[in-house]
């Protein structure tokens, strides 16, 4: 693994504020799922789907909900630490060895290109070959990591990480604490054009910008265009996956999420908390309110106002699509019984064609 760890199970259980059952003093050196879970690793087990891989786990330490410890047969071998909820204290853990892994960076790499009317704070870190425009404000807590681009006049915020390759086009905004993770390109130009009468196109000029809130994870070779005029806006929260579109002068709502290849199209108000699936794709000029979930490959054609979970293209209320779904699956079965109707209603005498 990556990262790495050196702590006892008594250590671990202190960090965790759960009941030791073994030997304390056993090190830990790895992370893993408990299917993969070898020697020297800590793991979780908190469902009885997994019992399988639990029976056979080679895991040094195991993570158990209360409740499944009084269930299960107990290797010696093993050792446990009791908790209410395995999974959140196995995540706690991850988040210990994330911190202890990663010092603090400060300071300029000599290869970086930057403006002198850029403000970098001195407790920022930039990277290598890091280019930074005029007017650029890099906050304290800043990590730039290679081969960032930063056009004029953009803004980034306390504690925002930002990995390779990331380019953030002019007066691009970006809030605290946000994850912008390697190849994602925010602020370029949307698909504006005016189709001519010959079918040619027009570029129209794209002169707004993108505000990113607080707090917002952004993916990998992720797009976010800059509005026409005004602002394309990411509410605080937001966490976007890998590959995502969000087009010109849309707005997502804050603590909403994205799977990977959601298409989001221009001048869509996307409320707050929604949940969409992979490959979701959005209409443009639409609107879905606070609480609605979009489940994988839905396609938006017309605004939900209405909370709730949806499916299918168009998408519609989750237990309808389903039902629709299962109707349609008996469709060459019902083909077939009135093909078969047919035939015995023909041979009736006096019935006709």
């Amino acid at each position: 693994m990556s990262y790495k760890i050196h702590k006892t199970c008594e250590e671990i259980a202190r960090l965790i504020e759960g009941e030791l059952i073994g030997d304390g003093k056993k090190v830990i050196t790895g992370l893993n799922r408990i299917e993969h879970a070898a020697e020297g690793d800590i793991t979780f087990y908190n469902d009885t789907k997994f019992e399988e891989f639990y029976n056979n786990s080679k895991a040094s330490c195991i993570i158990v909900s209360d409740k499944l410890f009084s269930e299960l047969e107990i290797n010696p071998e093993i050792v446990y630490i009791k908790v209410d909820n395995p999974y959140k204290k196995f995540i706690s853990i991850l988040n210990k060895i994330y911190e202890d892994n990663n010092s603090v960076l400060y300071g300029v790499h000599s290869t970086a290109i930057i403006d002198d009317l850029a403000k970098i704070s001195p407790k920022s870190y930039i990277g290598p070959y890091c280019v930074i425009g005029k007017n650029a404000i890099i906050s304290d807590g800043v990590v730039l990591h290679s081969k960032v681009c930063l056009y004029d006049d953009v803004t980034i915020g306390e504690g925002t990480y930002v990995h390779s390759n990331v380019i953030l086009c002019n007066g691009t905004t970006i809030g605290k604490n946000c994850i912008i993770q390697p190849g994602a390109v925010i602020g370029a130009d949307g698909f504006g054009f005016i189709e001519n009468p010959d079918g040619s196109f027009t570029k129209i000029p794209q002169l707004g910008n993108v505000v990113v809130g607080d707090n917002v994870e952004i993916g990998a070779n992720t797009t976010i265009d800059r509005a026409i005029v005004g602002s394309t806006i990411i509410g605080n929260g937001v966490k976007i996956d890998n590959l995502v579109h969000i087009a010109h002068n849309a707005e997502i709502g804050e603590n909403t999420a994205m799977a990977a290849q959601v298409g989001i199209s221009g001048s869509t108000k996307i409320g707050k908390r929604n949940r969409f699936g992979g490959q979701v794709g959005i209409a443009g000029h639409l609107q879905t309110v606070d609480d609605v979930a979009i489940q994988a490959q839905s396609g938006v054609a017309k605004s939900v106002l209405k909370p709730g979970i949806y499916f299918g293209s168009p998408v519609k209320e989750r237990i309808k699509a389903f039902r629709i779904e299962a109707a349609l699956h008996q469709l060459p079965e019902i083909i077939t019984e009135v093909r078969n109707l047919e035939k015995k209603i023909s041979k009736i005498p006096g019935i006709k064609d």
